[in-house]
Formats: C-alpha cells, sequence, structure tokens
C-alpha cells in the first residue's frame, strides 16, 4: 500500500512564504532573548494594567532575578516552579531561569494539595515563584515538598500606582521573600549561563491516563524550533513593535509557548491575569491594538457574546489562533463576519510537541472543521491503534506526529516515554482523518480525554478516583458537549453503589465532594448518576460509548 503521508500532499498548501525546511540557530533561548532585547530595548515588552515593561525593563528585571537564583546556590538544570497567573513577575521568573541556566514548570493554581504536592515533588522543584493571593496554597503543601525557597509576587506589582509592598509570611523550614525584596539590591549585569540544543528549558505536565499527572521534557531544540515554525508560518519578522494578546495562562503550554515565543521574538504582549474578566479583554484590545488574538474557544464565544467586542475595530488585528479544543465548525463563519474574512485559524498541538504541529494557512486555503496542514520539517501520519500501520487516506487512525518539537520524554517515567514515542514517532492518543489535501481534523479521542474550556480532562484519572471511595463497586465518566459553551464539554460520571449503600442525593453529595477534595476543580463531574449495571465487555471493561448513549437516553 502506498504511503500516502510520506508524500505529504499538503505541501502544495503552503504559503509562498513557508518551505518545506527551514534553517534553524543553534541558539538557545537565552541568547535569543539578550538578541531580542539588545535590537528593540524600547519596545513594548509586557502591558499590565495599562503599565508598559519595555524590553530594556524585562532584560534588567530578569538579570536581578537570575542573579538572585545563584545567590541561593541554583545550578544549570535545577527546577522552578512558577505557580502564578499572567503578571509580570511570572514572565521575568520564566527569563531569569533560562538566563540562570534552570528548568521551569508551570504549576496551575487549579491543582488540588494532592495534586500540588505531586507536581513539586516529581519535579524537584528547588524554588516556587507563587503570588500573594495564591501563597496559601503553596504553605499549604510546604512541609510534604522538598523546595527551599518561596518567591511572593504581589497582584499589584508593577500595576500604575502606589501600593504598600507584599507582606509575606513565615514558612517553618522554607526561605520565603517578596518578589520586590527578592531583586533589591541584585545587580543588572547580564547574566548567561551557557545552554545547549541538548539541554531541557521546560518541564510541562500533562494529565495521566493510568495515573498522577507526568512531566514533558522540552529541549532548547524542541522549544526554539517550534518557536521559528510559528514565527516563520505565521509570517511575523517581529522587532516591528508587534503586540499579542491572549487569555492561556502561563502554566498551560499554549500560553507558555505565546508568552515565551514572543519575549524571543521581539514582540510585546498585554498580560491577561484573569481569563474570564472579558471586559478587560475588550477594554485591552480597544485601547493597546494588539495585532493578534489567541484563545481557546470557549473564550472567544463568550467574547462574541458582548456587543462591546463585536464593535470592535479589528482592521489592525492580523489573525486570530483558536487552538486547545475543536472550534464547532458552525460557528466560524460568524467569527469570520466579525474579526475579518480569512483571519480565523484553527490549529493543532498537544503538550509533548511544544505545543504545534498542525495549523490552518496564514494566507492559503483555510478549510472549516480542519486543524490544517503539518509545519515546516513535521511529519504526520494516522495509523491504526492495533497494528501501528498506517490507515488509507480519508479512514481514521491515531495521529502521529514526527519533528523537532518533539518532547524528549516524559521526567523520569522511561516506560511511559517508551510507549508514547516509537521510532521518533510521538503517537498523540488523538484520532483523526486526513482528506486528499493533506488537511487533517480531529475525529475523537482515543484516551477517554473530555475537553473543559480548554483543560484536558482524563477520565481514566476519575474513574480511579471514584473507584478508590469505599461506597463505589464500580464507575465510569464520560464528557458531552456543554450547552452553555459550545467548543466546551462536561464531565459525567455513572456510578454502582455498592451493596447495603442507599441510592440517594446525600450520597451524591458525598461522592460529589470527595472528588472537589482530590482533583482540580475543572475535572469535578457536573452529573453524577447511579446505575444497577454499567455496560462492560466479555473480560470486564467498562464500553463507554454504550455508556454515553445510555447515559445520554437517561439524560433526555
Amino acid at each position: 500500500m502506498t504511503d500516502i503521508y510520506a508524500q505529504k500532499p499538503w505541501l502544495k498548501y503552503y504559503d509562498d512564504h513557508v518551505t518545506e525546511f527551514l534553517d534553524y540557530e543553534d541558539k538557545p533561548y537565552n541568547e535569543k532573548f539578550v538578541e531580542a532585547a539588545a535590537r528593540v530595548p524600547d519596545n513594548r515588552a509586557l502591558i499590565y494594567m495599562d503599565n508598559v515593561l519595555t524590553f530594556r525593563d524585562v532584560d534588567n528585571l530578569s538579570n536581578q532575578m537570575a542573579a538572585y537564583f545563584l545567590k541561593l546556590g541554583l545550578k544549570p538544570d535545577d527546577v522552578i516552579g512558577l505557580h502564578a497567573l499572567n503578571i509580570p513577575a511570572n514572565y521575568i521568573c520564566m527569563v531569569a531561569a533560562q538566563k540562570a541556566g534552570c528548568v521551569t514548570t508551570g504549576i496551575s493554581p487549579l491543582l488540588t494539595p494532592h495534586e500540588l504536592e505531586h507536581q513539586l515533588n516529581d519535579s524537584g522543584a528547588k524554588v516556587v515563584l507563587t503570588m500573594d493571593m495564591l501563597f496559601p496554597l503553596i504553605a499549604g503543601v510546604a512541609d510534604k515538598c522538598g523546595f527551599s525557597t518561596v518567591i511572593v509576587a504581589g497582584t499589584t506589582d508593577f500595576m500604575p500606582g502606589e501600593f504598600p509592598p507584599v507582606q509575606v509570611q513565615d514558612i517553618p523550614g522554607k526561605t520565603v521573600v517578596s518578589f520586590a525584596d527578592a531583586i533589591e539590591g541584585m545587580p543588572e549585569d547580564l547574566v548567561l549561563v551557557p545552554r545547549t540544543m541538548d539541554d531541557t528549558i521546560f518541564i510541562m505536565y500533562t494529565g495521566g491516563t493510568t495515573g498522577p499527572s507526568k512531566g514533558a521534557v522540552l529541549t532548547q531544540r524542541n522549544f526554539m524550533a517550534m518557536c521559528l515554525m510559528t514565527l516563520t508560518w505565521a509570517d511575523v519578522p517581529g522587532y516591528n513593535g508587534e503586540v499579542g494578546i491572549s487569555a492561556f495562562p502561563m502554566f498551560h503550554m499554549a500560553g507558555l509557548a505565546m508568552a515565551a515565543g514572543l519575549l524571543q521574538g521581539g514582540m510585546g504582549q498585554i498580560c491577561v491575569p484573569n481569563p474570564r474578566d472579558l471586559d478587560f479583554i475588550i477594554g485591552a484590545i480597544e485601547k493597546h491594538k494588539p495585532n493578534s488574538i489567541i484563545n481557546v474557544p470557549t473564550i472567544f464565544f463568550e467574547l462574541l457574546k458582548k456587543p462591546e467586542f463585536r464593535a470592535l475595530d479589528f482592521s489592525g488585528i492580523e489573525y486570530c489562533i483558536s487552538g486547545a479544543a475543536p472550534f464547532p465548525p458552525e460557528s466560524i463563519p460568524d467569527i469570520n463576519r466579525v474579526v475579518g474574512e480569512n483571519k480565523f485559524i484553527e490549529l493543532y498541538g498537544m503538550t509533548e510537541t511544544s505545543p504545534i504541529t498542525i495549523c490552518n494557512p496564514r494566507y492559503g486555503m483555510k478549510k472549516i472543521g480542519s486543524v490544517g496542514i503539518p509545519y515546516p520539517d513535521t511529519e504526520v501520519k494516522l495509523t491504526d491503534p492495533e497494528t501501528d500501520e498506517p490507515v488509507p487516506l480519508g479512514e481514521t487512525g491515531e495521529i502521529c506526529v514526527r519533528g523537532p518539537q518533539v518532547m524528549k520524554g516524559y521526567y523520569n517515567k522511561q516506560e511511559e516515554t517508551a510507549n508514547a514515542i516509537r521510532d521518533g514517532w510521538m503517537h498523540t492518543g488523538d484520532l483523526g482523518r486526513m482528506d486528499e489535501d493533506g488537511y487533517f481534523y480531529v475525529v475523537d479521542r482515543l484516551k477517554d480525554m473530555v475537553i473543559v474550556s480548554g483543560y484536558k480532562v482524563f477520565t481514566r484519572e476519575l474513574d480511579d478516583e471514584l473507584a478508590k471511595h469505599p461506597d463505589v463497586e464500580m464507575a465510569a465518566t464520560i464528557g458531552f458537549p456543554d450547552p452553555d459553551r459550545p467548543g466546551s464539554e462536561r464531565v459525567m460520571a455513572a456510578v454502582i453503589l455498592k451493596p447495603g449503600i442507599e441510592k440517594s442525593e446525600e450520597e451524591k453529595e458525598k461522592l460529589m465532594q470527595y472528588l472537589r477534595d482530590t482533583v482540580a476543580p475543572y475535572k469535578v463531574p457536573k452529573l453524577l448518576n447511579f446505575y444497577d449495571t454499567l455496560p462492560v465487555s466479555a473480560v470486564g471493561k467498562i464500553l463507554k460509548r454504550e455508556l454515553r448513549v445510555m447515559i445520554m437516553e437517561d439524560k433526555s
């Protein structure tokens, strides 16, 4: 059988400025950022609550923080946890970590104490950046974690106006210091610990299908290749005063990629600390005139409900990118009418691929419902999950990706790495199909994954958590479309109780509270029902497709 994927039918749909292969610099992130800051020192780097930090500002502040990291005794490859929203301190510490030769891991404020403890210990984080409003979460797990220092940034740091300094609280056995005090007196002299392209840049955690989340190890080469691919694809030279805005948080790989990618490319960005503050986003677009908007579909949908968003002048917007979840095809004409024809771009990626691998062309043919065509230097094929053989054109198979942006592996998890990356191909766990033009369509998720407002929820994790409860005989969770948030889903749980346990609203609330205490809020099911039986296979495996039909029939 002819390998249609090896023929790369998508190449003929590349924009004229995009080539099949790119020339990559062997230049790590810290060098690229320093180069950008030297080239455009007075350009806007960060816009936070109408206050502007130039590239010179970020360069100097990150030098000070890098000097503090070295003063703490941090060595190359030591891990720094970034447990903060999109405030300037988060960006500055990310750059500073790179200058100091360290590695960062983004930590979601939505994690439960158990999940937070797991990531801090699994990554081996030695220093944690957090915020005044999030400090209790770190303090609550500190005695179970090995980090030595907590840096506390203030929400009002770098905001216009006068505000009282951040008041820090002690944690027994740990050093706790405010962001302002950490950099106080530190020199602004350049810090640039040498890094190679094979060194780790980020360890970003992604949900596990068989247990706790695992860290995707991304190298300098992985991430810097993705940056060049993306800026080439978007036809953005950088250094021309471009500014982007995104509600993606930096603890999410998409948010980190934008934050770090724009900074190394000499481009500015508007900090959005609260992604649900739609009025703030609208006001920022109106006032600061960004060139690009990048969001999860649900944010776009919520914005489209606001007349103020529809009334904005989008003439300066060059493109809008949607990722992390499917965008309903029927809604694309509407957003095109609002932001401008041919400006809306869907793409596909995952944490393990730094994150982007497939994207609709910037200028060329965009197919509604398709996530587009592969990036330069990126191979994509669809395989039969059981045989690993390529599936014929038009048929559904697992999306497999090979390219320089594919991660090194999962941190300290050789077996899971070997299962995910085989012969250099990243097996994504997503099911898709390719048409005759080489455009890809995401069809389903092999890993029983549900996407809630852009966050991945692995139902196997919830199944296992429910099964631990002493009242539960058997449990399974699935996702279904969220009627209030197109492009997002809700989680539903089906539970068989052990003999003698009465079905009641009290029991239902008991199980829901158990999940609230053990998993992140977005993972908690919106609906939990009791059943006497669940559809199972001959070997006792719950058949989720049949379960989905059964639950939806009950729901109707």
